[in-house]
């Protein structure tokens, strides 16, 4: 075993380069012939005075032998890479039909190693040492299979042929979007985790150890670049997939948070933010959706953004049947929003911004929440029939809010009595207009609970001075205060009753529940970028990532085990791949790769989904 080093000339461009191989001598009749057994590539910088011992220990792992002396680590490093891949390049029980040809697609490895072979492999003996039993190189694979049998479901290998992505640029889309999946993080994390501790590079036919960094970094370039084509090619897909009907959408904002100061970043902007992060710059996530939850577009805003501002760009252009129902909530919901919609066709039900709440329960009719709450809903049509107002009451929202309004009342009144109490003491605060100043920071600080008390400070004769502080609670009709747990939806949708607006306003909880899952079970949050493009590809790798695991999930819930993500995954990741190394009794060394058996929840979703249960096959080596 040798390496061998090729000079090469790109056609193209003339341009000179070397390629690396290891290469065997092989004796066939009179002739000894050089045999190919692995391509190094081009980015192979290992000295050339350390090459021999470089295949030196490849041998000595494949043959099962125990270095005298340790190697330094570069050369131990490369050595097990190389050797493991040599035993992952054997033909196994669910590869047979690949045998030695060239390495396969993605697509096609996919459909080799992951759904069930028709032929059962037949049996193989050995006579070995039991003792001698090494166990090496653990690399999960579950998470990977079902990753890429959900890429396989979705056609997303041949979206990208159809953008011209190259095979390594489709090799490093996959492993983004199944890094996002399996250990979200940054870029850097997903490079570390596909060269460390996953099998994703077996079940691909791809070295993921040998690729850059920043072929991470352009691939995610090169995904925002074909960010509109590949959306529209994937939500045509999944709609064939899954047969659904376009007939609701959905549209909200979400923001996230950098870490570090983002001043690259012409987007990242102190706001509002959702996680509480004032201390940090922003951007926002606008997302449209359809009724089942999938995304149909997406776009980075500034962090700043107004989310009245944004509709109209995000539903320009959209190729929504005339009178699809676009779902809202009171943020993005402005007079000139809900005029766009009206004129360009589409149908609207959004929370109402009128801060006045009404609510009369003889009016009103019950129905339940998927908890078994019940809620009251009073349908109101506009004098001129155009539109519908829906007053809801619930029973939880109303404990909610006044358990709110309670906790502020009792500061407040507390604000106020220790004024009070400070005009008793002989250093206390007894100035007017200090008073009135401190007066109006309570009322200020109050969440509006201020406006429902008259509070009266009466001077003393001197005029300077504040004689008493006394108050009394007027409650404002029509606040939250008399109305707790009553809110407002509005809708042009006036042949609908009650309860079916209600119902499908409930689809923007949802939405909720997307951002919630894209935050905090796929790694949207926090942003590591400082470049603009370079967050907007993470942003947008992170939604690839979600159409994936919602494909998952609805196929499963469609078998009967509805999981969230963060369920599925721990189920799914503790599935690894591993090489056991023997020494046969005829002194030869047999090394055999496999997946671990699946644990009855996981073989349940395997069922689920029609996938093999042991991914990537078995590979066996003797040497």
């Amino acid at each position: 075993m040798f390496i061998r080093k090729t000079k090469t000339r790109n056609k193209s461009d003339n341009e000179t380069y070397f390629t690396y191989r290891l290469v065997t001598s092989e004796r066939i009749g009179k002739q000894v012939r050089q045999i190919t057994l692995l391509n190094l590539g081009r980015q192979f910088d290992l000295p050339q005075s350390d090459w021999q011992a470089l295949c030196a220990r490849i041998d000595a792992l494949l043959a099962g032998q125990v270095g005298m002396l340790a190697e330094p680590e570069i050369i131990e490093t490369l050595a097990q890479r190389y050797a493991a891949r040599l035993i992952a390049a054997q033909p196994g029980a669910a590869r047979s039909d690949a045998g030695h040809q060239a390495p396969p697609t993605p697509s096609t490895a996919v459909q080799a190693s992951l759904f069930p072979s028709p032929a059962a492999p037949s049996a193989v003996y050995a006579e070995v040492d039991i003792a001698s039993l090494q166990l090496t190189r653990p690399r999960s694979v579950g998470v990977e299979a079902v990753g890429l049998a959900a890429m396989n479901w979705l056609g997303i290998d041949q979206i990208l042929r159809d953008l011209d992505f190259n095979g390594v640029q489709r090799a490093a889309v996959v492993g983004s979007l199944i890094g996002r999946m399996a250990a979200p993080g940054s870029e850097l994390a997903t490079w570390r985790w596909l060269r460390e501790r996953s099998a994703l590079g077996e079940l691909l036919d791809v070295d993921f150890e040998a690729m850059p960094l920043i072929r991470l970094y352009r691939t995610s370039d090169l995904l925002v670049r074909h960010r509109d084509k590949i959306e529209t090619a994937l939500f045509s897909r999944i709609q064939d997939l899954f047969g659904l009907p376009v007939t609701v959408t959905l549209y909200d904002l979400t923001n996230t948070y950098f870490e570090g100061t983002a001043s690259g970043n012409a987007k990242a902007a102190r706001g509002r933010s959702k996680e509480k992060r004032t201390d940090c710059p922003l951007v926002t996530l606008g997302l449209v959706l359809d009724g089942s939850g999938f995304v149909r577009r997406s776009k980075m805003f500034a962090g700043n953004v107004g989310e009245a501002t944004t509709l109209e760009e995000m539903l320009d252009g959209l190729t929504a049947p005339k009178g699809a129902l676009v779902i809202m909530d009171a943020g993005i919901a402005t007079a000139a929003n809900v005029a766009w919609l009206i004129k360009h066709g589409y149908r609207y039900l959004v929370v109402s911004r009128e801060r006045t709440r009404q609510f009369d329960p003889d009016q009103a009719i019950s129905t339940l929440t998927a908890s078994n709450e019940t809620v009251k809903l009073q349908r109101v049509l506009s004098e001129d029939g155009t539109e519908v107002r829906l007053y809801c009451h619930s029973e939880g929202r109303k404990t909610k809010e006044t358990a709110i309004t309670d906790r502020v009342i009792t500061r407040f009144e507390a604000g106020l009595t220790t004024l009070v109490d400070g005009l008793a003491k002989p250093h206390g605060q007894k100035n007017l207009a200090d008073i009135q100043r401190r007066i109006g920071r309570l009322i200020e600080k109050s969440s509006g609970i201020g406006q429902h008390y008259e509070i009266i400070v009466t001077p003393d004769e001197t005029g300077t001075k504040a004689a008493s502080i006394t108050w009394v609670k007027v409650p404002l009709e029509g606040s939250m205060l008399t109305h707790p747990g009553v809110y407002c939806l509005r809708s042009n949708e006036t042949t609908w009753d009650a309860a079916t607006l209600w119902h499908t306003y409930t689809m923007l909880t949802d939405l909720e529940a997307v951002f919630r899952g894209l935050k905090s079970e796929l790694g949207l949050r926090p942003v590591f970028h400082h470049k603009a493009d370079r967050t907007e590809g993470h942003l947008f790798i992170t939604v690839l990532a979600y159409q994936l695991v919602q494909a998952i999930r609805r196929k499963l819930e469609a078998a009967g085990e509805p999981l969230s993500w963060t369920r599925l995954r721990e189920i799914i990741s503790v599935q690894q791949r591993i090489t056991a190394t023997f020494q046969q009794r005829d002194g030869r060394t047999l090394h055999v790769r496999k997946a671990t058996v699946a644990e009855p929840a996981l073989r349940r979703i395997y069922d689920a989904l029609a996938l093999n249960a042991s991914p990537g096959g078995i590979q066996k080596l003797t040497v």
